[in-house]
């Protein structure tokens, strides 16, 4: 599957390694193009996976702020919910598409 902003292909990775919570798809860490995101200061903490960090992503003709998300250090109850440890996978949402 793909994260794509603009025919630009930001995170990639097979299905089978994508975490599915409350209707979005999280990439894992490794299958992020590091280079079109940047950390926002946006403040928020979820209440049962605890705080979360929001990126800017950009293709170098848009930019999308708090288009992507994820959570660094998840508190650890939440890996039952989940089904397994999701710390550090980004997902993505306004402007940036999930496709096959």
């Amino acid at each position: 599957m793909k994260a794509v902003l603009n025919g630009t292909v930001v995170a990639e990775a097979p299905e089978n390694e994508l975490i599915k919570i409350e209707g979005n798809w999280y990439f894992p860490p490794s299958s992020v193009k590091d280079e079109f995101l940047a950390p926002t200061d946006t403040p928020y903490t979820c209440s049962w996976k605890g705080e979360c960090q929001y990126f800017t992503v950009t293709d170098g003709v848009s930019t999308v702020v708090d288009g992507a998300f994820s959570y660094p250090t998840p508190t650890p109850s939440s890996f039952d919910r989940v089904g397994q440890d999701y710390s550090g996978y980004v997902a993505f949402w306004k402007d940036l598409k999930v496709i096959d």
